[in-house]
């Protein structure tokens, strides 16, 4: 057994690395240790040069964003900031008042209170809405709340939204209880139109309603909407359409100050907006009234204006409508009903409705005739039962079965003789005739102010031409004499022609408007006449008086049409009647109007102006299917000319003091006063 000598050392390896250098006192190990120790530092000091490089770079561009945002972006940034706290909104004008010639209030402005919801993603607005409805009984649709909620969707941020536009004293008192649920829902009070004759005038005045988006297109196609920030109505109709520029104003602007509710705080500045004007109209309610009151049931209009100014005395169209159903925000149901009633109140009759003027229009072809010399007020003519055209059989009957015997202008137009005036308009052509009507008016604008206006048809070759691709035949000229045929005329182009005759020849426009009033000066301004002033000029003025002899005949003389209904009157009035067919009769047929239905029978017509000499005012009216005209349309202009002359303007011009003898062709005379 061998024993192993111990040693106070370890043995050393065979082989070491750890070999001493030459004249060194530390090891290959140690060396290397300080290496790896040194590269260690040489790297952190790197990663900290790098860090402090990052940082400054950071912090660089941190001061270059505080710099971009607080000094370079400074004043948009405050723009924006102050945008979601300070805003500017629209201060609507108050719309111009609208009163009859003797200033009684027509279209008023009205307190009353609305129901605003400003739209805000804290809060549901469709479930808004619905809780509202049911609070406060409401009764919006839920068509109307898809509509309502859609609208909140699209308009800008604390922009108020109408949900209710007339809220009763038990609403506002239920919504103040509830109020604190609601802090995006405010009560506020504001104007709305009223209309205090409800249907009275609605045709003439019109109605405003709420702005939809076919306004907005018109308004920026015009460049007129900035004026309608804020606004929620605009005319739609009649006057209140016409004169909108005048009667809406100029808005102004408000600077406020908002919580993140969108609710006013304090209001920091204010610039005032600009009151629309005030407008005087020429109609007289009272006359309205009483047109209303005395059409009744039947269909129809009337239109009284005073010849001498064009100005417009009374407009009625019956059957009429309450216009305020329409500012509130009409029902679709109660919308229905209007559109489909039968008897169309929508329809001005006076401006819209297309007629055959009838034997109204006789006395202007007598103004042609004589111009033209086809006729001579003492020339003699044979009426006959009815009137032929060379080479045909067919009958132009007179509305007298059995003729009138010898006529002359007058007695013509007294007793309203069809084939004189067939036998008048066969001579003229229908060239010639087309001219003079285009003189009177037919077949164009009477550029009323009213855009709800159709233009008739003042019928030509030409129109014919391009209305049926046909020819025209002397068979459609004759009874253009007449009234009838293809010539059709709404009531004021025939109140307006008849205008002219009445002064002779001198052409004034028919208006509504008298004057505008600025209410912040008082600063007044009449209404101007459309067109210059023109005149018709005949070859010998007296054609006038020829004419307008024979229709003092109509309503004065022993054969009269109109002679019933004026029999008596204190004033000396001029008349014609007209008998319009409104579907053709078979030849030989003899009208029967218990057989035909009731929108077939004959329209009643009749124009009358008083005094004669210097008329001050001129009625037309129109009964839709009531037969005669001097038997059902007289007596009704007759009623407004009493109405106007006798009771409402009594102290005016009644007539000449000095009557005038006029002798006839036939051996008659006439006693004009």
């Amino acid at each position: 057994m061998f024993l192993k000598k111990k040693n106070s050392r370890k043995e050393k390896p065979l082989f070491s690395h750890n070999k001493k250098k030459r004249g060194s006192g530390i090891s290959n190990q140690d060396e290397q240790k300080n290496r790896n120790e040194d590269l260690a530092l040489l790297v952190f000091h790197h990663r900290v040069y790098i860090c402090i490089a990052i940082a400054l770079l950071m912090i660089s561009i941190l001061f270059a964003n505080l710099y971009y945002l607080q000094v370079v972006s400074y004043e948009d940034y405050k723009t924006r900031s102050n945008e979601n706290r300070i805003k500017v909104v629209p201060v609507v004008p108050t719309r111009g008042m609208i009163y009859d010639r003797n200033h009684v209030v027509l279209a008023d402005n009205v307190p009353v209170y609305h129901l605003m919801l400003t739209p805000n993603k804290q809060y549901d607005t469709k479930t808004t809405i619905k809780d509202l409805n049911n609070l406060l009984n409401l009764e919006l649709s839920e068509h109307e709340i898809e509509n309502l909620t859609y609208e909140a969707k699209t308009r800008h941020r604390f922009s108020g939204l109408e949900i209710s536009n007339f809220l009763t004293e038990q609403q506002i008192a239920i919504f103040s209880v509830h109020s604190y649920r609601y802090p995006n829902v405010q009560v506020v009070a504001n104007l709305k139109r009223f209309y205090p004759f409800a249907d009275i005038a609605t045709h003439a005045i019109g109605y405003v309603s709420r702005i939809n988006q076919k306004d907005v297109e018109k308004l920026t196609e015009l460049g007129k909407i900035d004026n309608y920030e804020g606004s929620t109505e605009i005319g739609k109709l009649g006057i209140e359409k016409y004169y909108e520029d005048l009667l809406h104003g100029k808005t102004g602007s408000s600077e406020i100050e908002v919580n993140s509710h969108g609710q006013i705080i304090r209001t920091l500045s204010f610039n005032a907006p600009e009151s629309g004007k005030d407008l005087i109209l020429t109609l007289d309610i009272r006359l309205q009234y009483y047109a209303q009151e005395i059409f009744g049931d039947m269909k129809g209009a009337v239109v009284a204006i005073e010849p001498a100014t064009g100005e417009i005395l009374a407009m009625y169209s019956n059957p009429s409508y309450d216009p305020n159903l329409f500012v509130r925000g009409i029902r679709s149901k109660e919308y229905s009903r209007l559109l489909n009633h039968p008897g169309h109140p929508l329809i001005n009759r006076a401006t819209q409705g297309g007629y055959a003027p009838a034997s109204t229009v006789k006395p202007l072809l007598c103004v042609m005739g004589l111009n033209e010399n086809l006729i001579t007020p003492s020339g003699s003519f044979f009426g006959a039962p009815y009137f032929k055209l060379p080479n045909s059989s067919h009958k132009f009957r007179d509305w007298r079965s059995w003729g009138h015997g010898w006529l002359d202008l007058y007695r013509a137009l007294e007793i309203s003789a069809d084939t004189y005036f067939y036998d008048l308009a066969y001579r003229a052509g229908i060239n010639k005739i087309h001219e003079y009507l285009d003189l009177f008016g037919f077949g164009k604008s009477t550029n009323i102010d009213l855009n709800e206006e159709s233009l008739g048809v003042n019928p030509s070759r030409q129109w014919k031409k391009e209305r049926f691709n046909q020819p025209w035949h002397l068979g459609d000229t004759v009874p253009i004499g007449i009234g009838q045929g293809y010539w059709t005329s709404t009531l004021m182009q025939l109140a307006k022609a008849h205008t002219i005759l009445a002064n002779k020849g001198e052409v004034k426009t028919p208006h509504l408007l008298k004057m505008a009033i600025d209410p912040t000066d008082n600063i007044i301004k009449p209404y101007e006449q459309k067109e210059d002033p023109s005149e018709i000029k005949l070859s010998d003025k007296s054609y006038w008086d020829s004419c307008r002899t024979g229709m003092y005949l109509v309503v004065n003389g022993p054969e009269g049409t109109g002679r019933r209904a004026f029999f008596g009157a204190k004033y000396k009035a001029a008349g014609k009647s007209g008998t319009a067919q409104v579907v053709s009769i078979k030849q030989g047929e003899k009208y029967d109007a218990s057989k035909l239905r009731v929108e077939h029978r004959d329209n009643a017509l009749f124009v009358a102006f008083a005094p004669f000499f210097k008329p001050r005012i001129l009625v037309a009216v129109i009964l839709e299917n009531e037969g005669g005209g001097s038997t059902k349309a007289a007596p009704i202009a007759r009623k407004i000319i009493d109405k106007y002359l006798l009771e409402l303007y009594p102290n005016g011009y009644m007539g000449e003091t000095n009557p005038q003898t006029v002798k006839f062709g036939m051996g008659g005379t006439v006693v004009l006063q």
